[in-house]
């Protein structure tokens, strides 16, 4: 008596092949792509940080050396200004208000915790100030410098 093989399908033993180089693929290619995430926002951290002290050393390049206070979230960067640093009281350039704003709407948010809030920190010169636990906050701000980090401790040094 002779059997007839139908071989319209695969066997286990094939399935089980493929499989297993399925799953060798996915464990080698995975753990590259999950690494982008913390790399884009790394990024984005070191990119928003740059624009805030660039914008920070133009706003004292126009009031003599003067640094933002730091107040309302750095409000001397999102509206308009005179010379002495006081606010339009629109926020907006007007007669006496001539130089701003030197960030449009609003901070840009800390990318690690999603906030744009601003810590005052009266630290001297030249030390660095302390950051919040992970994810932190916003950005750590001194005033009586101009200096701005991120408040998130494994970046603190950017």
């Amino acid at each position: 008596m002779t059997y007839k093989r139908d071989t319209a399908g695969f066997t286990l033993i094939e399935v089980l092949i493929v499989v297993v180089i399925m799953a060798v693929l996915a464990a080698t290619i995975i753990p590259m792509f999950s690494t982008s995430t913390n790399d884009s926002r790394e990024s984005s951290l070191k990119f928003n940080l740059q624009a805030l002290r660039t914008q920070i050393e133009l706003y004292k390049t126009q009031h003599v050396a003067m640094p933002p206070d730091g107040t309302n979230n750095l409000k001397q960067l999102t509206a308009a200004t005179d010379a002495s640093g006081a606010l339009s009281p629109t926020g907006l350039l007007d007669a006496t208000h001539t130089l701003g704003p030197y960030v449009q709407n609003a901070l840009p948010v800390q990318p690690f915790s999603g906030l744009n809030t601003v810590k005052l920190d009266t630290g001297a010169a030249g030390t660095a100030p302390t950051a919040t636990a992970a994810p932190g906050g916003g950005w750590i701000y001194r005033a009586s410098t101009g200096e701005i980090w991120v408040d998130h401790p494994n970046y603190l040094t950017y």
